[in-house]
């Protein structure tokens, strides 16, 4: 009877997704350590790579519909990147400490990147070999000054430069009260400072809100004495070229462009783990973050409920696939819980969160064992393939890359754990 399939789907859908909220209750009670926690990962890695390989891609190819598979694994692969994608950039990568770490990460680099293109422009920079400045941004922090305040002030000492990201700057003397120069974004002041320590020639002062790039002078000099031949190369430059730089003459555009095409090179060389300063504010800047956090979960977990609603028409439920997605599911939500946990969501949020995830996993399998009746063995093959290729995705993207983070070597033997106790499930059939 239809009606029994569809009630057995959804009792295996509850099954299969009961680990979620289980996990939220367990990161309620217990905090393990990061490599416990990356073991846990690395084993539902393990686990759920098993359960596609068999359930999935193993039964379109015993039906030999290798391209019904092949067509529907890059139709959920590239759905679940893109859909990814888009709830990342709303808040969605909070869900996991792997994804908050990633997302951050590339928007540092992309933040290097535009320094990058403002030194370039510099003469003092761009004089540099790349490789040494790209030790210097690290040490760069991002700062904003009112309309009206001071950037650097004439006669005091230098200690640091600044890089312009928008707005303007006034230049002039205190002296005569002459205007000397109006720099705007991309130009770069005080990186006499850098070489000379020399007191400040001219005061420099905001015209509006100005943004900007501050590299300080102790910074600067740490890294000269810690890099080889760094200050030969310092000393060379500041005989050779400091009446140039005095006069804050612009670089040709084509040597400006080349500087920075080697300087790019450098910058995924860069270690830039993001501080917890960084998570929180990731978090303020993302008001919908919870709703994005939840879909992004969602978004993990729909491949596997209409796979299990469709499975239940043409064969028996396969335990290596109940047990692949349970065993998976628990230390993903564990992980996510402690996450939430550190970002103050409330316990009570956390829990209905995941049991809200349990009961749509049971109505996707419910739904699915309906949606499929009927359908040709191809079109099983090709949802099958759909289900594999966003698993497997989902897999590469956040649990591995996350387990591996917290646990290093350790991931590799768990994942090899996972992946036969899912296959030992598979002989008890």
């Amino acid at each position: 009877m239809p009606e029994d399939i569809a009630i057995r789907a959804f009792a295996f859908g509850l099954l299969s997704a009961a680990s979620l909220p289980l996990g939220a209750l367990a990161a309620q009670f217990w905090s393990p350590g990061n490599r416990t926690i990356a073991a846990m990962m690395a084993f539902g890695s393990g686990a759920l790579l098993a359960a596609l390989t068999i359930d999935l891609v193993g039964e379109a190819l015993e039906r030999g519909h290798f391209y019904s598979l092949a067509v529907g694994c890059l139709i959920g692969g590239g759905l679940f990147v893109v859909l990814n994608q888009w709830l990342n950039n709303r808040g969605g990568f909070l869900r996991k400490v792997g994804t908050t770490i990633n997302h951050l990460k590339r928007g540092k680099n992309r933040e290097f990147k535009r320094i990058f293109k403002r030194l370039s422009r510099s003469p003092l920079f761009n004089a540099l070999p790349p490789e040494h400045v790209s030790h210097l941004v690290p040490h760069i922090s991002h700062r904003s000054f009112a309309d009206g305040r001071t950037l650097i002030q004439q006669g005091e000492m230098g200690d640091s430069l600044h890089i312009i990201d928008s707005g303007l700057v006034e230049i002039f003397d205190e002296k005569s009260g002459k205007q000397l120069a109006v720099l705007g974004a991309d130009d770069v002041v005080g990186e006499m400072a850098l070489i000379t320590g020399e007191a400040r020639a001219a005061t420099v002062r905001a015209r509006g809100e100005v943004q900007v790039w501050t590299l300080l002078k102790a910074d600067f000099d740490h890294l000269v004495h810690d890099i080889p031949g760094f200050a030969e190369v310092l000393k060379e430059l500041a005989t050779s070229r400091i009446s140039d730089l005095r006069k804050h003459n612009a670089l040709d555009d084509d040597i400006a462009k080349s500087w920075y095409q080697k300087a790019e090179h450098h910058i995924n060389d860069i270690v830039t783990v993001p501080s917890e300063l960084d998570v929180k504010n990731a978090v303020a800047a993302h008001s919908a973050a919870p709703l994005a956090i939840w879909l992004g979960i969602f978004l993990d977990g729909i491949p596997e409920s209409f796979v299990i609603g469709s499975s239940m028409l043409h064969a028996t439920i396969s335990l290596s696939l109940i047990a692949g997605l349970f065993l998976s599911n628990f230390p993903e939500a564990f992980s996510s819980s402690l996450g939430m946990r550190e970002q103050n969501y409330s316990y009570r949020r956390i829990f209905l969160m995941w049991s809200s995830l349990m009961v749509i996993t049971g109505i996707g399998a419910w739904f699915g064992s309906y949606f499929f009746v009927g359908a040709s063995p191809s079109t099983f093959s090709l949802v099958e393939g759909i289900a594999a290729g966003a698993m497997l995705t989902v897999i590469a993207e956040t649990m591995l890359p996350e387990a591996y983070h917290r646990g290093g070597p350790i991931t590799g033997f768990s994942t090899l754990l996972g992946f036969l106790v899912a296959i030992f499930f598979s002989t008890l059939e």
